[in-house]
């Protein structure tokens, strides 16, 4: 049986046994460093923003983009750092130590989308690495979509739109 916290309702339903095996993981679990992993999170989350603004400069100062248009090239080019890193198994390791703080970013997707795209290679370039990788972009593609509607009714039903 897991050794995750159950509710008192599930607690009931355990024997005797379970009941006390539940109480002696939970004693024993070690104390998480939720402090420290926050940190984490937050400089490498932070850091990823940073490098993301300082791309974006460089595209203002030395390309000739405007703020509006250096968004997407910014985006790509993160995306690209990212796959890279993937492919040479930086990014996992960087995930490990930081936590969410790699995982919230743009590049966060990007490394789940490459690292699943890496693992299902051997079976094949469409049902290994096409399905697999979409199998979880597929999810937060439909996300996406359903959260940009539900956004767009609540910005068009306050009247919201601009012109």
């Amino acid at each position: 049986m897991a050794t995750k916290a159950l509710k008192k309702s599930e607690m009931k339903k355990l024997t005797p046994v379970q009941q006390e095996y539940q109480a002696m993981a939970k004693r024993k679990e070690p104390a998480r460093p939720v402090l420290k992993n926050c940190l984490r999170a937050f400089l490498v989350g932070g850091s990823i923003c940073l490098l993301g603004q300082i791309v974006t400069e460089i595209f203002i100062r030395y390309f000739g983009f405007t703020e509006k248009t250096a968004g997407n090239p910014t985006v790509a080019v993160l995306i690209f750092l990212s796959v890279v890193l993937t492919s040479l198994g930086v990014y996992d390791k960087l995930a490990q130590w930081a936590g969410a703080g790699s995982a919230v970013p743009v590049t966060g997707f990007a490394n789940s989308m490459c690292s699943a795209a890496i693992e299902h290679r051997s079976e094949g370039l469409v049902l290994g690495t096409g399905c697999n990788m979409f199998k979880l972009a597929g999810s937060v593609i439909v996300f996406g979509i359903v959260a940009a509607f539900f956004v767009g009714l609540v910005h068009a039903l306050l009247g919201l739109g601009g012109s």
